[in-house]
């Protein structure tokens, strides 16, 4: 029984430490008045942060492109039927589904399109015009903080370019290549995709385009534009064929009426030269100049229907897009929230403060105390 009672379960051998919330509690009341000056110096900070974060505006708008099956086809498909056109083995999928659209959006050609888009803006209480490069490039800044981050590299880059081969610098677009961009395109170009967001409803596969910028009405402008070339893209890729098609059948139908035309009139000058002749060989000259025309009818009526049936496919192939909410300018900036950053400087700095009363004060000044001990008994 006394080796029992001397045997004690490990569990019990272990200790727990225990945190005294209110001796926590006790410790930070008994320093709030460096809790209130780290919160001042935080509160002073994030004011200095929240105005000097540009403003910006953003613009919401929403689609809904249209999925095309095959049943979207039956109305057009009887009609054409009527015009001994068949058009069952014309429908065909979608190649440019909506979950692609973020990748057209922000791909090279698409975003130096945008270069030359005209905007109006107002810079310091006046209404300017120019064109989307230049206004990103002479008209917008970011935060006092970027240029004083990049301020060593530019220097970096500078020396560099001091040992290097002297190249001719191409300012503007002026000669833009999408594949082999400038350094100061690709800038523009990074800010053109970074300002453009495009969300897709997997369910209803509704298109949300979010556009961001420091001017209201460049903002609008540019959700605008980028729908509507969105819309273009989409349709010359789906109809691209089918245009080409009715470009070669038009081309075929014009060479099929002309050589009917001229048959016809070949035919109908021998027979208006050779009436009231009854020889033979007239009238065999007359069948094979009415077969010959009879043929070209043919041929010239048969390009007709399949001129028809191209320009139906194109039709047909044509997405709609329905634009649910358009473009509005904004009335009120989107951000900077100065509020949300001025209440989170503040509880940070807090945060802050409570972390040094409570540990980091003790933690360092175990670390001087324990540095004074080392260095006694080597001046012994």
């Amino acid at each position: 029984m006394e080796e029992n009672k001397n045997i004690q379960s490990p569990y019990m051998e272990e200790e727990y430490d225990e945190i005294d919330i209110m001796e926590l509690l006790r410790k930070l009341f008994k320093d709030w008045k460096l809790i209130l000056k780290w919160c001042g110096i935080a509160a002073v900070a994030g004011l200095v942060i929240a105005f000097s974060i540009p403003k910006e505006y953003t613009v919401v708008s929403t689609l809904a492109p249209e999925i095309p099956t095959k049943s979207n086809s039956s109305s057009l498909s009887s009609l054409a039927g009527l015009a001994g056109i068949n058009l069952n083995s014309m429908v065909s999928t979608e190649a440019v589904y909506p979950d692609l659209y973020p990748e057209i959006v922000s791909s090279a050609p698409f975003v130096v399109d945008l270069f030359p888009l005209p905007v109006t803006f107002d810079y310091k209480k006046e209404k300017l015009s120019s064109d989307l490069y230049g206004y990103l490039k002479d008209y917008t800044h970011g935060p006092w903080w970027g240029a004083v981050i990049n301020f060593p590299f530019k220097v970096l880059g500078w020396v560099m370019g001091l040992f290097r081969e002297k190249q001719e610098e191409v300012e503007g677009y002026a000669s833009v290549n999408p594949a082999e961009l400038t350094q100061e395109q690709e800038k523009i170009a990074k800010a053109i995709r970074e300002s453009i967001s495009l969300t897709i409803d997997k369910k209803t596969y509704m298109v949300t385009c979010t556009v961001t910028a420091q001017d209201p009405h460049v903002a609008a402008e540019l959700s605008r534009e980028v729908i509507e070339r969105l819309q273009t893209y989409v349709i010359d890729y789906r109809t691209g064929k089918s245009r080409k098609d009715v470009e070669y059948y038009q081309q075929l139908f014009d060479e099929a009426q002309a050589d009917y035309f001229d048959a016809q009139s070949r035919y109908a000058r021998y027979v208006d030269s050779n009436q009231g002749v009854v020889l033979q060989r007239v009238r065999t000259e007359q069948e094979r100049l009415q077969n010959e025309m009879n043929l070209k009818y043919r041929l010239y009526d048969n390009c007709a229907q399949q001129l028809q049936s191209a320009k139906a496919k194109v039709q047909l192939e044509t997405p709609v897009f329905a634009v649910v909410n358009p473009p509005q300018v904004p009335l009120k900036r989107s951000k900077p929230s100065k509020v949300k950053i001025l209440l989170a400087s503040i509880f940070l700095g807090g945060m802050a403060a409570a972390v040094w009363i409570l540990w980091g004060r003790d933690f360092f000044a175990n670390l001087k105390k324990k540095d004074e001990e080392e260095e006694a008994p080597a001046k012994a």
